[in-house]
């Protein structure tokens, strides 16, 4: 019987194989990085051990390191979670040769189906060996691990070699492994998979199918179950060469494998020998706490000959701390606040005041409602996240909410190009245009004991704001009866509520200050600007900043200062959260300045380089 667990992970994870434990009553145990001491896995958690002596982004692939705070903790099983060593045979031996429980399959099966390339093979399929245009396009992706890590997309011979060369570094950055491999890319496919869950007794159960095809950067983003849409032989093709997939390496736990569907067909990518980002739908269909039952499994116990019956609809959002609208880039900083109505499960492993940091995945939570129907839980979902209380760094917030309301995937008519073909349109800012006057007023009243009237005729005062990136300038008035402002009826002013009447419309502004200039208002986010700009702080047209901290890993072939360059080139490439970012020319001209060398740690602002436009 298991009674202490280690988990040998971080973050949204840890923190739901946590929940389930404590619900059981096994006792758990966190590992942490140096950068991850006072994050939320490692304070929830009965015992947490600190893994020294490694680099953050590197400190959760020290297996050594893992299996020695198990023993010293009093641990006696250890659940992977997902990433970093999930899929690692090598830990998964190391953990069983120190006399632990692994709670997974077995190094073999791991072994057998963690390698892209060793799993296409014992499917019957072969990798590209020699890539030809007649080929094209072509998608690079890692042998090891995944979540979009080592993944590009090629459409041009020219660009192979370097794509190549950028996939191993990822790779090996996120996984341990460059190794890559070359496949056939299938445009607007959609993304569909299976759940399986199988004992040590033969039983292998198929629990339904998911569709995850709303993806960027090949790395998911909104997930459902049942798969909507596929013809009945078809979930029975794919449910059946799961559950072919599973026996064929004697797979003990829970697992998914994962297809490729276009025209009617289904085309195998791969099997992932772990516990899914999005299992949570599928839990919320079956009934079922797939965290639990893969415990129970390690213990030994069977399952029944039936899966639960599937009931309903689930949809699932990964809310992530990035800008969707400049190239995805991460974005860090501190998460003020984080809220979603009830009834709705929100899995995640930071509350509020925990800082976002750069060494790991930008993801801040999952985001799930489950209806009868598709319709209903995808108009739950979506309201839901319009509604939540987000503060802190940009989010793909709105993104979500406009996908989810978007009549392709309403229609459930969606594929992997979805993103590429719609982007724009979806990023597109909408701030409220009432949202720095909300913030004045609720400044004003805050700043304001007595109203600040006089018996005189005064000028308005004047605020100005940074919002969606570009400035707003209000003015107001204090007078005998209150507050006024000029096209609207001010109802009410408080430091944390605002009441406008808007063409005849009562309008309610919540609004939320912290620090002395960064105030949310509803879901609009903005900056208070001085009265005065510092020009010390103004940077010269083409000025390229550093989005996101992180570290210049590649400056383009024959790039210095001097070169002239065009609109779109790549100039250099920083990395990030595992991830490498293309910083590319805003303009036609010159470079007149490179700013920055390969190796170069950098942090947000930084001036990167500076592109002299052509007159």
């Amino acid at each position: 019987m298991i009674t202490s667990v280690l988990v040998a992970n971080r973050g949204e994870i840890a923190c739901r194989v946590f929940r389930t434990c404590h619900e059981l009553g096994i006792r758990t145990v966190a590992v942490h990085s140096d950068a991850d001491e006072n994050a939320l896995h490692a304070r929830v958690a009965d015992t947490a051990v600190r893994l020294p002596g490694a680099a953050p982004a590197g400190t959760y692939l020290r297996g050594d390191l893992i299996v020695k705070a198990a023993l010293a903790s009093g641990a006696d099983a250890v659940h992977p979670g997902y990433g970093f060593l999930s899929e690692n045979a090598g830990f998964a031996r190391a953990v069983l040769d120190a006399g632990l429980l692994w709670i997974g399959p077995s190094p073999d099966a791991i072994e057998a189906m963690a390698s892209k390339t060793r799993a296409k093979r014992l499917m019957g399929l072969n990798p590209l060996t020699d890539v030809t245009e007649a080929d094209l396009p072509v998608l690079v992706k890692a042998a090891a691990g995944g979540g979009g890590r080592g993944m590009r997309v090629v459409r041009h011979l020219v660009d192979l070699d370097a794509e190549l060369a950028a996939a191993r570094a990822e790779a090996e950055s996120a996984f341990g492994d460059g190794e890559v491999f070359v496949e056939p890319y299938v445009e607007n496919g959609r993304h569909v998979e299976v759940q399986i869950l199988a004992d040590t007794h033969g039983t292998v159960w198929p629990l339904g199918t998911r569709d995850c095809s709303l993806q960027r950067r090949h790395q998911k983003v909104v997930e459902e179950a049942p798969a909507p849409g596929l013809a009945e032989e078809l979930q029975e093709e794919v449910s059946a060469l799961a559950v072919r997939a599973a026996r064929a390496v004697d797979y003990v736990g829970a697992g998914t494998v994962e297809f490729l569907v276009a025209d009617g067909r289904a085309h195998f990518l791969e099997m992932n020998t772990r516990l899914q980002v999005e299992h949570a739908v599928t839990e919320a269909v079956f009934g079922l706490d797939l965290v639990a039952e893969q415990i129970r499994v390690a213990e030994g116990h069977p399952l029944g000959d039936t899966p639960p019956r599937a009931r309903g609809h689930a949809v699932e959002a990964r809310l992530y701390a990035e800008d969707p609208s400049r190239d995805w880039s991460p974005q860090t900083g501190r998460l003020h606040r984080l809220s979603v109505p009830e009834g709705i499960r929100l899995d995640t492993g930071y509350s509020d005041g925990d800082d976002i940091g750069v060494h790991y995945d930008p993801m801040i939570a999952k985001v799930v409602a489950h209806a009868p129907t598709r319709t209903e839980a995808v108009r739950k979902l979506a309201s839901a996240l319009e509604r939540a209380v987000i503060h802190g760094p940009v989010t793909n917030r709105d993104l979500l909410v406009r996908s989810l309301r978007h009549p392709e995937f309403t229609a459930a008519r969606m594929d992997t190009g979805f993103y590429d073909r719609h982007l724009p349109q979806l990023t597109e800012p909408s701030p409220d245009p009432h949202a720095p006057l909300a913030a004045a007023l609720a400044d004003a009243h805050g700043r304001s004991r007595f109203g600040g009237w006089r018996n005189v005729p005064s000028q308005p005062q004047t605020k100005r704001y940074a919002m969606a990136g570009e400035e707003h300038e209000v003015h107001y008035r204090h007078t005998r009866m209150g507050l006024e402002a000029d096209g609207v009826r001010v109802v009410h002013a408080e430091p944390n509520l605002v009441v406008l009447e808007v063409d005849g419309v009562r309008r309610r502004f919540e609004v939320a200050t912290y620090g002395d200039d960064r105030i949310h208002v509803n879901n609009t986010a903005l900056t208070a600007l001085p009265r005065f700009p510092d020009p010390t702080t103004q940077h010269a047209p083409g000025s390229l900043l550093a989005p996101m901290p992180g570290t210049v890993v590649r400056v383009a072939d024959g790039v210095t200062a001097g070169s002239t360059v065009k609109a779109g080139d790549p100039l250099l490439w920083l990395e990030a959260m595992k991830m490498q970012h293309k910083i590319t020319a805003p303009v036609t001209g010159t470079l007149s300045e490179l700013c920055v060398v390969t190796g170069q740690q950098v942090e947000p602002g930084v001036l990167l380089a500076v592109v002299k436009e052509t007159s």
